[in-house]
């Protein structure tokens, strides 16, 4: 349990800090925009109750909204995804999990994992840009936008779960 805390708070600490400081001024060709932050709410364990989940995916919304200076935005997003988080790990792994369990390649598997963050992703960046735009002016460029900062965003967090599991694998982590 204290190991779940302590890794916890450094997830949300580094994550914060890595969105704020670089890759919130990142926007590839003017469009998409990774949110590597969201590592945070995918990897709380996943029996860490609903209402927690959804607490602490409303502060880090309400952290990253702070440093942002995007009013609600982020925050909004973030709980709607801690909301979801549940029914999406008993759609893609069902009721039967250790414990102690954490959302990981090894648990979900490859495909079960890259799923389960393609829709936690796209819940939060669907919510989070509709906000944003707060119009259908050019629905076209939004659905782009979406689109390549929902790929950018899983692409993103694969890769450091990949790094995750490798640093666990050699004793590093």
């Amino acid at each position: 349990m204290i190991k779940h805390i302590l890794t916890g708070t450094f997830n949300f600490i580094v994550f914060v800090l890595i969105q704020v400081l670089i890759l919130n001024n990142i926007h590839l060709f003017r469009i998409a925009t990774p949110f590597i932050y969201l590592y945070f709410i995918i990897k709380l364990p996943i029996r860490t109750h609903r209402t927690q989940v959804v607490f602490l995916s409303f502060l880090i919304g309400l952290v990253i909204d702070a440093f942002s200076n995007t009013p609600g935005m982020h925050t909004a997003a973030c709980t709607l995804a801690g909301a979801v988080r549940a029914p999406l790990i008993r759609f893609f792994k069902g009721d039967e999990l250790p414990g102690e369990a954490v959302p990981s390649y090894r648990l979900f598997g490859v495909g079960g994992f890259i799923r389960y963050v393609i829709a936690i992703v796209a819940i939060h960046h669907l919510m989070l840009f509709f906000i944003e735009s707060l119009t259908l002016f050019d629905p076209l460029f939004l659905l782009l936008r979406i689109a390549a900062s929902i790929f950018l965003s899983t692409l993103l967090i694969c890769i450091v779960e990949a790094f995750n599991i490798g640093a666990k694998r050699s004793g590093e982590f």
